[in-house]
């Protein structure tokens, strides 16, 4: 529902968003899975990264199709005309692109999220987003927010003389328009929905209490701006970096920038996530909840979530 050219970019933030979202599920889930120390089941049937492609299916990639047939101007950014400028077999490489990156996304967020480095997770998800909003914002020839609000290429050469309000409202009475807040009610209502309701859901299972630093409602709300508001906040800076400074000087003070606020261990972004209540262990390490206390009595089977011993 997005341009081709930023839906991967889209698929991929979303994807790990997903897996960080279900952090703790994940977690419980690999552990199930290895049970005593065999695997009991596929990673296949993780249902989380079932539903994280499913998403992509039957939401994403389907709404991109249909705007790049409605209107191929908008959804190649003014690449093309008309249908005679798109390839056929593009519209099956932009389906394609979008699953695979929602899968890859949520493959390397998930990857750290075992591992005990949820936080390089989320970062996964937060460079998603980036490169989604500076393509959007910005594009290739720092024209990207012209090529997102023309609903055809005549609209889009007459913002010089037409102005931006006019350019923005011609857009907002547009088809396409109209057929973005329908396809966008489905898609970011149903993502948003899957990602709240696997945090909720992970904050109820052993070892979250200790975790959660803040009310459930400020931690979605923190979670939230992290994962969207950051993002966007850079991208729009890197833009205005490169209009000043040109691509590489700009570029390279935004990198300095956004290293210095992401990566260094008392960063305030490393703060606000140690708040929301992602685990931050390995997925070896059993929660102190669920470790069984002592006296006799059957131990947990390979199914329940408890480890008792190291896999081979």
């Amino acid at each position: 529902m997005i341009p081709v050219q930023a839906a991967p970019l889209w698929a991929y933030g979303i994807g790990a968003s997903f897996a960080v979202a279900a952090g703790r599920q994940l977690q419980w889930w690999e552990r199930s899975v290895r049970g005593e120390g065999v695997r009991t089941r596929s990673r296949a049937a993780n249902p989380y990264l079932a539903l994280t492609v499913l998403h992509a299916a039957l939401l994403l990639a389907p709404t991109g199709v249909y705007l790049l047939w409605q209107n191929p101007a908008w959804a190649t950014m003014q690449v093309a005309r008309d249908h005679d400028g798109v390839w056929a077999g593009f519209a099956l490489f932009h389906v394609g692109s979008v699953v695979v990156g929602a899968l890859l996304g949520f493959l390397a967020a998930r990857l750290f999220v075992l591992v005990g480095a949820g936080y390089w997770g989320y970062l996964q998800a937060v460079a998603g987003y980036f490169l989604l909003f500076f393509t959007l914002i910005h594009g290739w020839d720092g024209s990207g927010y012209r090529r997102l609000l023309s609903a055809d290429p005549r609209a889009y050469a007459g913002w010089s003389a037409d102005g931006a309000v006019n350019g923005v409202l011609g857009f907002a009475t547009s088809g396409t328009f109209l057929a973005l807040l329908v396809f966008g009610t489905a898609v970011i209502g149903t993502m948003l929905l899957a990602e709240i309701g696997w945090l909720v859901e992970g904050w109820r299972l052993p070892g979250a209490a200790a975790d959660l630093k803040v009310p459930r409602l400020l931690a979605v709300v923190i979670a939230g701006a992290g994962v969207y508001v950051l993002p966007f906040a850079g991208a729009l800076g890197a833009s205005v970096l490169v209009r000043l400074l040109g691509w590489w000087l700009g570029l390279g003070l935004f990198a300095a920038a956004a290293g210095a606020v992401l990566l260094p261990a008392r960063s305030p972004v490393r703060r606000l996530y140690g708040l929301v209540g992602v685990p931050d262990g390995h997925w070896l390490v059993e929660p102190e909840e669920a470790k069984p206390g002592p006296g006799p009595g059957p131990g947990p089977g390979p199914g329940s979530g408890v480890r008792t011993s190291r896999p081979g």
